[in-house]
């Protein structure tokens, strides 16, 4: 049976009340989907500690480089394909989510689905202002439950953004609204 998944942001929050946060939620395993798993001014996120300090709650990690944020325009994909997202970071990721790299990290994160129950990490606290919102339209395309963890006791259930069209391979488009 496959679990919901669940997205987080570290910000700036000690790493106690991080692993109180995921620990509120049942979290097994954390997929670290930033592009650089690493920050200068909250070094307790960083991808050479991180994983210890979970791992003495019994949280498994693992970084997605391939689901990673910060992607710069993909060329081949005509500007008009995903027109909704006037920011061009949230343009440019959703160009990316239409890849074949894309999706194999997609596949990857849904099988870790299937027996633990996974956080999508990046560092933006708000969901709203970060590629996890592109990378929860896929899972909910997909038919995947998904939950954005606010703060302690603030969960929030994800809903398909309403410009998102689901392609018949599976790949989602975001053309602009008339």
């Amino acid at each position: 049976m496959a679990h919901p998944f669940f997205t987080i942001g570290h910000a700036t929050r000690s790493i106690e009340e991080f692993i109180e946060l995921l620990q509120g939620s049942s979290i097994t395993y954390l997929a670290d989907v930033r592009t650089v798993p690493r920050s200068r001014t909250n070094p307790q996120y960083n991808r050479d500690t991180l994983p210890q300090a979970l791992a003495v709650v019994s949280i498994g990690y693992e970084h997605i480089a391939s689901l990673g944020g910060l992607r710069s325009r993909k060329r081949e994909v005509p500007r008009e394909t995903n027109a909704f997202w006037q920011n061009g970071s949230f343009h440019n990721y959703a160009d990316h989510a239409m890849s074949a790299a894309f999706h194999e990290g997609l596949a990857h994160l849904r099988d870790l689905g299937q027996t633990q129950r996974c956080a999508i990490m990046c560092a933006e606290t708000l969901w709203w202002r970060c590629h996890r919102r592109i990378i929860t339209d896929y899972l909910l395309a997909a038919g995947e439950t998904v939950f954005h963890i606010l703060g302690l006791g603030q969960i929030k259930q994800a809903e398909m953004n309403p410009a998102a069209r689901v392609m018949a391979d599976g790949r989602l488009v975001y053309p602009a609204q008339s």
